[in-house]
């Protein structure tokens, strides 16, 4: 992955006329906490900094309603803009798409629904990096219930496997160019039957990868969700929790040092069990400690074969997935590598990067800083690396 993020937009599906919610006017446009739905969805990718276009897909009818609502997000009006729908979601979403082709867009393009508001900043990064690893990825969230398939009269037929079956959300996302194409295509073959972008993208030979959704990013459909939603903006008593941790490594005949997931040449390595790269087995002990999870060691022993040579990004992925599921949103985290060398300086942006995806944080939440121990102890003689982190988790 290169240092740099590729443009970000977003089309952002807001064409409905809500026939389904009911009333003069569409659920994107109705009050939610004294503002439009679609004033806190587009609030959502605002405060994203990586996302660079916010694009709105409407209805001419509502144009000053969408007006109103952008002016009430807060977003930079140079970051917003709008284009007409079409009949149908499937043509809202292509109009919108070629409306970015006129930009000459060229980059990653998230699609969402106008009626989720509550995209998180960190379901956004998940989804960005998902689509830059794969070209095309979904949220999904499990199956909990039971499913029942019927026959024609109603009666029970059959109940389908739900451990193989997801619930879908948005943001999808997507390379622009394939996305846009797949859409080309649907339309020149007549066909409008897509429920959705992945299937359609799916449908033009897209591997589609999934990636871990959102409970709160629910979409308003009926009135009962738009009092959900309400509910949902007020504050809740929560908790932040700062778990740290530290490690260290000495040098080892090598040619290459394994530091925040990013492999630096040198003229040594880092002796471990794993791949040694100290500063994410530093984060993965400051992550668990917010959860009271032990550490990595108690995870990953050095006992263990499998982990003989693994990259610790796995540990890291792990840490993350045992903090989601204790309840926890990771907000940020701050490591120090403690180094004479090598530089640490110009692979910043990568670790950024990498640790970014893994936690679905955006670069500014991850700090990276490095230090010398000014010629002193074992680091001073260039004897090995240490490194501490620290992780704030809400809860």
């Amino acid at each position: 992955m290169s240092h740099a993020l590729p443009p970000i937009a977003v089309v952002i599906v807001a064409a409905g006329r809500g026939a389904r919610f009911g009333g003069e006017v569409p659920k994107q446009y109705r009050a939610l906490a004294g503002k439009p739905v679609l004033a806190h969805t587009l609030a959502a990718f605002g405060a994203v900094a990586a996302v660079g276009r916010i694009l709105t897909v409407i209805h001419l009818d509502y144009e000053a309603d969408y007006e109103r609502a952008a002016l009430a997000s807060g977003v930079a009006g140079d970051r917003l803009g709008w284009c007409a729908g079409g009949a149908s979601r499937q043509e809202s979403v292509r109009l919108g798409l070629e409306a970015l082709a006129g930009e000459q867009f060229d980059g990653v393009v998230l699609i969402h629904d106008a009626a989720r508001p509550f995209a998180s900043e960190a379901l956004i990064s998940r989804a960005i990096f998902a689509a830059l690893r794969h070209g095309a990825a979904i949220p999904v969230l499990p199956v909990a219930d039971t499913l029942a398939s019927l026959d024609g009269a109603g009666n029970l037929a059959g109940n389908p496997d739900r451990e193989t079956l997801r619930r879908v959300q948005t943001p999808q996302s997507f390379r622009f160019h394939p996305v846009l194409l797949a859409h080309r295509q649907a339309l020149a073959e007549g066909r409008s039957d897509f429920t959705d972008d992945a299937s359609l993208a799916a449908a033009y030979g897209h591997k589609v990868a999934t990636f871990e959704g959102d409970e709160a990013v629910f979409k308003i459909t009926v009135e009962a969700d738009l009092a959900r939603a309400e509910r949902h903006l007020v504050p809740a008593a929560r908790e932040t929790r700062t778990g740290m941790g530290y490690d260290v490594h000495s040098f080892a005949e090598g040619d290459a040092v394994w530091l925040g997931g990013v492999k630096i040449p040198y003229s040594r390595k880092l002796s471990g069990h794993s791949d040694a790269d100290v500063l994410l087995h530093a984060l993965v002990d400051a992550l668990l400690g917010t959860i009271g999870d032990g550490d990595i060691g108690q995870h990953f022993p050095p006992s263990d074969e499998r982990w003989r040579g693994a990259p610790s990004r796995l540990f890291l992925e792990d840490a993350a997935r045992r903090v989601r599921e204790a309840g926890g949103r990771i907000v940020n985290v701050d490591c120090t590598i403690i180094a004479e060398a090598p530089k640490v300086g110009p692979h910043r942006p990568a670790m950024q990067a990498l640790i970014g995806e893994v936690l679905g944080l955006a670069p500014a939440r991850v700090g990276i800083k490095a230090t010398t121990n000014e010629k002193m102890g074992f680091v001073g003689r260039g004897e090995g690396i240490a490194a501490f982190a620290v992780a704030s988790v809400a809860f």
